[in-house]
């Protein structure tokens, strides 16, 4: 037990072999004598009297101190195991690199209660975490139920969790690669995030040529296999669901839109032709048109007033391997000018609610052409344009089986029924996501254009606020 004076200063009771070696005069020994008292002096009788009483004494305090000596040696006994269970511990858990050490001390029973049984915590170890005591056991996960035995553990709430625990409940993992998002430099998670379908993503997939979808704009998973289309837009299989593929599937859509124009009293009296197109097609006639203004930063839809030849989709083209479109088959349309409008043309490929809020957006153009509006900055044409497409999406989505106008064709309803009809979640939440991309769009015309023509036909009402841009060529105040 020499080691323990080392560490608890004034212990200096030694053990040997369990017993208690007294000690009597100066050297040690007390040895009887071998005279008997009878020959002794009377002087040698006082002074042995006095020896005896003196021994005696002694003998006395030497017995009251070896019962003090052996309660204390006890207690060293006793204090020493409980060093020692300490000692031989496993490392103590620590939050968040602070380590919560056992106490090594020995306190009396009933001295401390285990926050986790509520029982008394007696002779042995214990753990002091979280403002409490706890028996080594007693500390568990509140995820997995399990003792927290590892150097560190994590807090959420007033609950200790295992780090991987709370690893895989609490750290995000990427919606592209399923993996934990790792941290920074700084030890922060950080992460890119859509502003609408709040998807979430390692920063490491703006940069690996992840494929987004070019209608709903998240991101693939990688265990998605997106429908690429010949021009190497990925459109994924929800969008894919209601995705319009040709010219003659577009019609419907189109007399639903000019029938919504007819609710808005704002019918288009000229038979313009409507064709589904290419990516390359667009840009070819984007480029043969002298004026007008077009979609940034891609073109989906046009509104044209040139002659032209354009290729348009004959019929909707197959999915074959590798989900890639298939045998497309494409015809030329020549475009001749009997007004000011010559064609629509929308790109293919599209949902039929992202097809429809272009359609409509390209049919404002055409009526204000055909209602003789000229020379009106882009910031007034297309921030008008929007509010039309706006208007439409929104009357979709309020409705959830087509325009706010019911339709009176029997092969347009007939024709759409499928696409109304189901109409699916997925759907109506992509109708609002459409709604969300005009109403943030931070682009001076279209943007800034939406909203500034949505503020004055929110406040004088539609048909007034175009009476003024054709007077003005503004939006009134």
């Amino acid at each position: 037990m020499g080691w323990l004076s080392k560490i608890f200063k004034g212990s200096s009771h030694r053990i040997s072999e369990g017993q208690y070696h007294e000690k009597y005069g100066d050297d040690g020994v007390w040895n009887e004598p071998s005279n008997s008292l009878d020959t002794l002096s009377e002087y040698e009788n006082d002074d042995i009297d006095r020896a005896i009483a003196l021994s005696l004494s002694e003998e006395e305090q030497k017995k009251a101190k070896a019962v003090e000596n052996a309660s204390t040696l006890e207690e060293d006994e006793q204090l020493a195991r409980a060093l020692q269970e300490s000692l031989n511990a496993d490392s103590p858990p620590r939050e968040n690199g602070h380590a919560y050490q056992p106490v090594p001390f020995l306190f009396s029973s009933g001295f401390r209660i285990c926050a986790g049984c509520n029982t008394e915590i007696g002779h042995g170890r214990f753990l002091s975490c979280m403002d409490a005591y706890w028996h080594p056991e007693c500390f568990r996960c509140h995820a997995c139920n399990q003792p927290i035995s590892d150097y560190e553990f994590s807090m959420s709430g007033n609950y200790p969790y295992h780090k991987s625990c709370y690893k895989e409940l609490y750290h995000p993992k990427c919606d592209v690669c399923k993996q934990f998002i790792p941290t920074n430099m700084n030890g922060l998670i950080e992460y890119r995030a859509h502003p609408f379908w709040m998807q979430k993503y390692c920063p490491s997939h703006e940069m690996d040529g992840t494929p987004r979808c070019c209608s709903c704009e998240r991101m693939e998973p990688r265990d998605i296999k997106y429908v690429t289309l010949d021009d190497g837009r990925k459109l994924c299989l929800e969008c894919l669901d209601s995705a319009i593929m040709d010219t003659s599937e577009c019609q419907p859509l189109y007399l639903d839109i000019q029938e919504f124009y007819e609710g808005l009293n704002m019918k288009i009296e000229q038979q313009v032709p409507l064709l589904l197109v290419e990516r390359q097609a667009l840009n070819e006639a984007m480029e043969g048109e002298k004026n007008g203004h077009h979609h940034l930063p891609e073109t989906r839809g046009l509104c044209l007033s040139e002659e032209q030849t354009v290729s348009t989709i004959l019929r909707r083209p197959r999915i074959g391997a590798g989900n890639k479109i298939m045998n497309m088959i494409t015809e030329p349309y020549r475009l001749t000018r009997r007004c000011e409008v010559t064609a629509i043309l929308i790109l293919y490929g599209l949902p039929r609610l992202l097809t429809g809020s272009i359609l409509a957006h390209e049919m404002m153009h055409a009526w204000l052409r055909l209602k003789g509006y000229r020379s009106l900055s882009q910031e007034v044409e297309e921030g008008i344009c929007q509010v039309l497409a706006h208007m439409w999406l929104d009357s979709e989505i309020i409705s959830g089986s087509g325009s706010n106008v019911a339709s009176t064709s029997s092969s347009s309803s007939a024709s759409t029924s499928s696409k109304k009809g189901s109409r699916s979640q997925f759907e109506r939440k992509l109708g609002d996501f459409f709604k969300h991309q005009i109403e943030s769009d931070t682009s001076p015309a279209y943007g800034d254009g939406f909203r500034a023509g949505n503020q004055a036909v929110l406040r004088y009402g539609l048909r007034p606020t175009l009476d003024h841009i054709k007077l003005t060529g503004t939006f009134p105040c």
